[in-house]
């Protein structure tokens, strides 16, 4: 299970440095196998080029070797190819890359965008399905011919048969251990990915529960799919349903429950909208009824570990 974090600002709208490496630190000692900073969840497409290098080093100093830390790049070829470079400058280990910016790509011209980043880094790459970014079969099978450094691949789209497709589809021609296969569309559908050959996931719950996504994780990868739906209708979907309630909520939601829990998180910067006051306390409520560990409660338990 790998974390999306927030990324958090100041009152005035800044990248918050000390928080982002306070929020690393505690992330990266939780369990997780790795933390992609910043990454959709972590307002990519809001930052700066320099802003996103300072997350990206902020995290890696934080994380201080724990556990690996996979940088998000991507808008276009050149600036995608620039936040690589700066991305391995700054420690990272991998990068994942999102789609282009431009809304509907030449698929064939989609293997050139990776390519500019390739060629800018000597990581690894996790290309970012979703959106402007949708892969085929072939143009896949073409991808892992022209780029080698591709080691993994995330779907975001929630097309699981298209996920499925392109799996079997790898395997045949590259052979079993070609990819890691990731499962990127929300914690929620955790559990039909698995089902359909994941490997792992990508959760923006572990911003602020990292326990609970670590369980989704056990439950999933045991095939206990039985127990898994139980789990996610109990514990995923009531923060689920409140992120699907207006867009850009999937990120406003885990800043809130995060400022709720005692963590710096800021707000959301536009063209997202944050909680209003009654959506607020809705969230509250659900964290009081869940029992999700404060920040305070972290505090304690590890100075009692430590003892």
């Amino acid at each position: 299970m790998l974390a999306f974090p927030i990324t958090p600002f100041s009152p005035t709208g800044e990248v918050d440095r000390a928080a982002v490496g306070t929020n690393a630190s505690w992330l990266s000692a939780s369990g997780v196998r790795a933390i992609v900073a910043p990454s959709g969840t972590g307002e990519f497409f809001g930052l700066s080029p320099d802003e996103a290098v300072v997350v990206t080093e902020g995290t890696v100093r934080a994380a201080a070797g724990r556990v690996p830390v996979v940088a998000g790049v991507g808008v276009g070829p050149r600036v995608a190819a620039d936040f690589a470079r700066r991305a391995e400058d700054a420690g990272a280990e991998a990068i994942l890359v999102l789609p282009p910016y431009y809304s509907r790509p030449e698929p064939a011209a989609l293997v050139g965008y990776y390519e500019a980043v390739a060629g800018a880094t000597s990581l690894p790459l996790i290309p970012y399905q979703r959106d402007a970014a949708i892969l085929t079969p072939i143009l896949l099978d073409e991808l892992l011919r022209r780029v080698p450094s591709v080691v993994a691949f995330k779907d975001g789209s929630g097309d699981i048969r298209l996920f499925q497709r392109l799996r079997e589809h790898v395997r045949e021609r590259w052979g079993e251990d070609r990819l890691v296969w990731l499962a990127g569309a929300g914690d929620d559908l955790a559990g039909p990915y698995y089902a359909a050959g994941a490997d792992g996931f990508t959760s923006s719950l572990a911003c602020f529960w990292p326990e609970a996504a670590l369980e989704l994780e056990r439950l999933a990868r045991n095939g206990d799919f039985g127990r898994l739906r139980s789990y996610q209708s109990q514990v995923v979907r009531p923060f689920y349903e409140l992120r699907q309630r207006r867009p850009g909520f999937e990120v406003a939601v885990m800043k809130a429950a995060m400022e709720l829990l005692g963590h710096p998180a800021g707000p959301v910067r536009p063209p997202l909208a944050n909680l209003g006051p009654g959506e607020r306390e809705e969230l509250a409520a659900i964290l009081r009824r869940l029992d999700v560990p404060t920040r305070a409660v972290r505090a304690a338990r590890s100075a009692y570990s430590s003892m």
